[in-house]
């Protein structure tokens, strides 16, 4: 099974550079983030007519998320535990069973966090986006250890907005004070990792210079000026059946590209 997941900044405006990256990569399921549309709007043509089942978690004209898969979905649910005052749509579930057995999947657009507003004390502002960020991955951490709970295959993927180490930037320092980089979250993604998840990306490929994101201006993309910032992290059951991850770098230099480009894994399932 091919699983995927890609920041498509916007349906409406790179549905084809999405349709380009579905027909050459084939994969069994993806999650998408920033689809920018509402659950109504959401040109589900696009996506059914090529045969793949859809469920969306839509907000208008920001944030919002998705699932495709070839396998029907099931137990689909929306939303992240933890704040029911929340509006913004940031993570979805599903289940997809095979032959071989099942697979629970959550798909997330994790907040980015800037900018960052600390008090005199050094601690996040209440209301702030970066102590949004914060507790927001709190809440993340509670719903994974409910799903790691169910001694299943899980996949956690999506714009983690996290860049982990050094290594996942080409200029570490120029992000220091930055929401994706400070500290703090970086503690939170750890905390997040040592639930016992996998960093599937890294459980194949070592080393700086890989990628998944660079920003429109400057020249980034031809310079390599990437942070590595989408992630898919594995529970022990399915890091067990891991064949290989990849970045597709090369979508990054299509028509209208995203400003990220997808990661994938292959699971024994």
């Amino acid at each position: 099974m091919k699983i995927a997941s890609f920041n498509i900044n916007g349906i409406k405006a790179r549905g084809p550079a999405l349709l380009r990256w579905l027909d050459a990569a084939q994969p069994d399921l993806a999650v998408l983030q920033e689809i920018k549309s509402t659950d109504e709007t959401f040109p589900r043509a696009l996506i059914e007519d090529k045969g793949y089942h859809l469920e969306t978690h839509g907000q208008k004209g920001f944030n919002g998320v998705a699932i495709v898969s070839k396998l029907p979905l099931e137990d689909v649910t929306r939303g992240l535990p933890g704040d029911d005052e929340d509006p913004q749509a940031r993570w979805i579930e599903a289940t997809v069973s095979t032959s071989k057995g099942a697979l629970r999947v959550v798909g997330l657009y994790l907040p980015n966090g800037n900018p960052v507003e600390l008090d005199s004390s050094g601690a996040p502002v209440a209301g702030g986006k970066y102590a949004y960020k914060l507790s927001w991955m709190v809440r993340m951490e509670a719903r994974l250890r409910e799903l790691l709970a169910l001694e299943m295959p899980l996949a956690v993927m999506g714009d983690y907005n996290i860049i982990p180490q050094a290594e996942d930037a080409a200029r570490p320092d120029a992000w220091r004070d930055d929401a994706l980089f400070r500290l703090p979250s970086r503690k939170a993604f750890r905390r997040i990792v040592n639930l016992g998840l996998t960093d599937a990306f890294r459980a194949r490929t070592f080393g700086p210079g890989q990628y998944s994101f660079w920003d429109y201006q400057a020249g980034a993309f031809e310079r390599n000026d990437g942070i590595r910032i989408d992630h898919i992290l594995l529970n022990g059951y399915a890091a067990d059946l891991l064949r290989d991850c990849c970045i597709d770098t090369e979508v990054r230099a299509g028509e209208k590209p995203s400003d990220h480009v997808p990661i994938w894994a292959e699971l024994a399932l």
